[in-house]
């Protein structure tokens, strides 16, 4: 992939220093550090917002209320059921 599209940021001399060392330690030049850091928490940000689903509050209160119900079997869950207690029953 190119790389044209130019971002600039001010930091701090210690966030620098901070900065220069780890791109140091990972043997890679700032400008492709700090770049990576920048997509990698960009990435996350948008999974995290991607991830939620906003529902108006009576949708959200009648999905708990469902789940909070008592299950029942559904008459193919329960046939399943007496299928196997004979099965097992009869080895």
């Amino acid at each position: 992939m190119a790389v044209s599209a130019r971002l600039e940021f001010r930091v701090s001399p210690g966030h620098r220093v901070m900065i220069e060392r780890a791109a140091e330690l990972a043997g890679e030049p700032v400008t492709v550090f700090a770049r990576a850091a920048a997509e990698e928490r960009a990435e996350r940000v948008l999974r995290a917002h991607e991830a939620t689903t906003t529902v108006p509050d009576e949708f959200f209160d009648d999905l708990i209320a469902a789940l909070d119900a008592p299950a029942s079997p559904s008459p193919a869950l329960a046939a399943a059921g007496v299928r196997l207690r004979q099965v097992v029953a009869h080895g």
